[in-house]
């Protein structure tokens, strides 16, 4: 039992421990693919990767002030005709100095409509009737004077009254020539440099009111161009943030028809040739592939940022960017990534 039992057993127990080994490691099964890799398609071409864009090319819209979101008129998918209200801040402080402004700019209108129609009819009597006063008065000192004067004995009178007589006289003219010289000031109208000075607080006063309407402009964002929208990431009572953001509040562009911006690797960029046809085909769906039309070639090398997510893929280099179109009714959407291949002619 010794010499045949013990090896016997070691047998047995080495071959159970094999079938467990052999039992206990994971079952690969062969899995297809869900959807065929893209394949070649030119005898000689350079692969990129793609992505979707509007043709009017993607536009962030931002602020030129920050402010707190009070009107949002938009959504996602909408389409906007150029100039059309996509949303509004808080404009309370500006109306209320609008409206300052503008009661401003009423007065000095008051104000300079006075002085233009100066004279009024009313005030022309008065002074004709005080000049007509003061002719009197001065024909009264005048005879006065005579009076005086054509006394043939001199001892008859003092020299005192005589003197006064004749200041009389001259007073009498000067309130005359006083009179009359107020009167033609009154008929002149206003003084041209009194007219000019108001008409320049009048148009200082509009000018002011313009750059408050400017600001109020400012508040309310309004479509740059004829598209749709594809994102609107702002919402009634936020705050908005002006300048470049890392989400755009609302991002637009004209959808009509797709461009695809090819990011080809600079080793390639020499290969591509302007006017090249080219083929795409939509991530998840090779069997279909879409004619590509070229359009231009961004002339700046950029460094590579549409990334796949592929273990393999390069992300330290640098890209040359070309604009291909889609045909106008192509089932792809904005942002959308494709599988581009371009014809190199031949060249390798």
């Amino acid at each position: 039992m010794i010499k045949y039992g013990l090896p016997l057993f070691a047998a047995l127990a080495l071959t159970f421990a094999v079938v467990k080994i052999v039992r206990s490691q994971p079952v690969h099964a062969k899995l297809t693919p869900p959807a065929a890799p893209p394949s070649a398609v030119y005898t000689s071409q350079v692969g990129a990767v793609g992505l979707a864009e509007a043709e009017s090319e993607n536009i962030a819209i931002s602020l030129p002030v920050p402010g707190l979101v009070t009107r949002v008129d938009v959504k996602a998918g909408d389409h906007v005709r150029k100039g059309a209200r996509l949303f509004s801040l808080d404009d309370r402080d500006l109306q209320a100095e609008l409206a300052l402004r503008q009661s401003s700019l009423a007065l000095s209108e008051s104000r300079f409509g006075k002085l233009a129609m100066s004279p009024r009819p009313e005030d022309l009597p008065p002074a004709e009737a005080k000049v007509r006063e003061s002719e009197q008065l001065y024909q009264d000192a005048a005879v006065q004077l005579n009076l005086i004067e054509s006394v043939r004995d001199k001892r008859a009178i003092r020299d005192e009254d005589l003197q006064r007589r004749r200041l009389a006289v001259k007073a009498a003219e000067a309130r005359l020539d006083g009179a009359k010289a107020e009167l033609a000031l009154l008929k002149a109208g206003t003084w041209k440099p009194d007219l000019d000075v108001a008409r320049a607080e009048v148009e200082e006063a509009h000018r002011q009111v313009e750059r408050v309407e400017a600001d109020l402009a400012r508040l309310v964002v309004t479509a740059p161009i004829d598209g749709e929208i594809l994102q609107c990431k702002v919402h009634p009572g936020e705050y908005a943030q002006a300048g470049p953001l890392a989400q755009p509040l609302i991002l637009m562009g004209a959808t009509a028809r797709l461009n695809v911006r090819a990011d080809i690797d600079e080793q390639d960029a020499w290969r591509v040739k302007s006017g090249a046809i080219a083929t795409g085909t939509v991530r998840g769906n090779s069997g279909e592939r879409l004619p590509l039309h070229f359009v231009r070639v961004e002339p700046y090398v950029i460094p590579k940022r549409n990334l796949t997510g592929d273990s393999t893929e390069r992300v330290d280099t640098r890209v040359l960017q070309v604009i291909f179109a889609l045909d106008r009714g192509a089932r792809v959407y904005a942002g959308q990534q494709l599988d581009v291949f371009i014809d190199a002619g031949g060249q390798k």
